[in-house]
Formats: C-alpha cells, structure tokens, sequence
C-alpha cells in the first residue's frame, strides 16, 4: 500500500504580535473506563468513565485552576465530555464539541478486544507502518493525523494567544505530539499517552510548534503560562 502524504506543517497560525504569547493547546486524555486496554472502543457510544476516570478527570481540573483558560473543546463522546466536566465547572467555561477531536475511526475494529486484534498479521502494520494502514471501512492514520492538525490550527486562529483544552483520545494526541516534533507518523506509536494525561503544545506566529509537555499527570500546569 502506498502510504498517504503526511500533513505539511501548518502555516504559522494568527494569533499575537510578535513577542506576546503564544498560543498554548493542552490535549487532555478522557479519564479511564471500564473497558480501558482492553478494546478498541474507537467511536462507538454509549462508554462511560470508571470510577477512577472520574476521580481523574476532578485532578485535571485541579491542575488547571491557575491557568487562564479561554475555551474548552471535546471530543463528543460520553468519556471525552464526562473528562471536560469539572474543568468546565471549575472555570466557568461551556465545553464546544468538536468532531475534529474525534477518536480515529477504528471501522470493523471497533469494539474488538485487543488481545484479538493483537493476533492479527495488520497489527504489526499498525504498531510499525502506520502511515500505510488504513482500519477496515474506517479511517487511515494519515487521515486522522490530519484531521487533528487542522483542528488545532483553526483553534489557535480562533483563540490567538489564548489558553486552550481540548479534550480527547490517545492516538490523536500521539498524532498532534509527533507532528509539533516533527517526528514520522510511523513512530508516533513510540509515544505514550495515558489516561487522564495532559500534554501542551505551543503555537507561536512565525515560529515552529513547541511541545512544552507530554503525557503528564502529576506535574503543575501554571507555568505553562506566565
């Protein structure tokens, strides 16, 4: 299979003036649910924080409360929304759904345990070749990468020189992280994102992205801006 061009690095979005501050993306992974590593729950409704994904979602809040946050975004599936709750009541901002925050569309996959699918020939694809593989009747992971990229861009020319979340699911992170970087699609699986994590990204008109965090869950969030 011919692999699909990676997205180009994005035009440095609007936003400040030069020397003012960027605008910074923290990505949030939803909190843990029941069925956390051990399917593939890709987009399919109806899945709900566990206990423990709650409690994770109270200290994203937490960690957030000194920044100043502009606007939240979703995904708008159960998990995604349930993990924006507090930090949506904590700031007094209304959560936006944002289908461009979207899980990768897993197609057949789509519920399949994953010791299943990890028994299958594509898996070795998925973990090593990704920019090749496209999930049966779903999407591609250029595909998604793309799409979590102009998402980002169009956040950061909506809400130049702001502080925004979005909250969301672990391959469009990997996704968004490895693009900042510059690194290949095919080892963004070398980056880990957990549940309940926060990673940032800063967005600063004329310059590169810089990933500022990756994948935290414990470390403070208010220097991330001054």
């Amino acid at each position: 299979m011919t692999a699909a061009a990676p997205p180009e690095s994005p035009a440095p979005p609007s936003g400040p003036p030069s020397g003012a501050p960027g605008t910074l993306i923290l990505l949030v992974r939803h909190g843990k649910t029941p069925t956390t590593g051990k399917v593939l729950p890709g987009r399919a409704t109806g899945l709900h924080l566990s206990d423990g994904g709650h409690a994770q979602a109270e200290r994203v809040a937490e960690r957030l409360a000194d920044l100043p946050v502009d606007a939240i975004y979703s995904s708008p599936l159960e998990r995604a929304c349930e993990t924006a709750e507090p930090t949506a009541a904590r700031t007094g901002r209304d959560v936006k759904h944002d289908d461009g925050l979207l899980e990768c569309d897993f197609g057949d996959w789509t519920g399949a345990a994953l010791a299943d699918v990890a028994a299958l020939p594509e898996w070795q694809t998925v973990q090593h070749s990704p920019s090749t593989f496209r999930f049966p009747n779903g999407e591609s992971f250029t595909e998604m990468q793309a799409r979590i990229v102009g998402t980002l861009e169009a956040l950061c020319r909506a809400h130049g020189g702001g502080v925004v979340v979005c909250f969301t699911h672990a391959d469009p992170i990997k996704a968004a992280v490895a693009h900042a970087l510059g690194q290949p699609l095919d080892l963004f699986q070398r980056i880990v994102i957990s549940p309940g994590s926060v990673s940032a990204i800063s967005f600063v008109q004329g310059q590169a992205p810089a990933v500022l965090m990756v994948n935290s869950t414990s470390e403070p969030l208010s220097g991330l801006r001054a």
